[in-house]
């Protein structure tokens, strides 16, 4: 588990860079142009393939209905599954039953300019669009860290 604050990330990860994704019905997404009413945004940097991604995901879905009353964070999971995997995405979302919003980063094109080397990687986006707290890894309890950062710019 590492934890980074904002005085620890190099200031061109302040904000988004200008890059277009898919979302899971195939529509071009620009991250900068991701929105959510000035509320906080969380990012979150996943695989198909891995365990730890997945028990995240799984206890952060358990508390997004809770975190979203108090916040109105929204939650964007972004995979980073390759060409040959990526069509396991969005059936393993809706086998899930997770209400997150879906992106597709296959060339990994995003992950790279904000220095996503391993997942889960996890950033907290504040209502102005600056990156404000990151996290890599998972073990079982991170995400009352993520909570707590996240009820810190709320």
């Amino acid at each position: 588990m590492i934890c980074i604050g904002i005085t620890d990330v190099n200031a061109q990860y302040k904000t988004l860079p200008n890059i277009t994704l898919k979302d899971l019905d195939g529509n071009n997404v620009n991250i900068q142009d991701i929105d959510n009413d000035s509320n906080p945004i969380i990012l979150n940097f996943w695989a198909t393939w891995c365990k730890p991604c997945k028990n995240e995901l799984n206890n952060i879905d358990d508390l997004y209905e809770e975190w979203k009353e108090e916040t109105n964070v929204k939650i964007i999971i972004i995979s980073v599954d390759d060409s040959r995997s990526s069509a396991k995405v969005k059936p393993y979302i809706n086998s899930m039953g997770w209400t997150f919003e879906g992106l597709s980063d296959p060339n990994r094109e995003l992950a790279r300019q904000l220095n996503v080397i391993t997942v889960p990687h996890t950033f907290l986006i504040n209502g102005e669009g600056k990156i404000v707290y990151e996290h890599k890894g998972y073990i079982t309890g991170d995400e009352d860290e993520l909570y707590e950062q996240l009820k810190l710019i709320k």
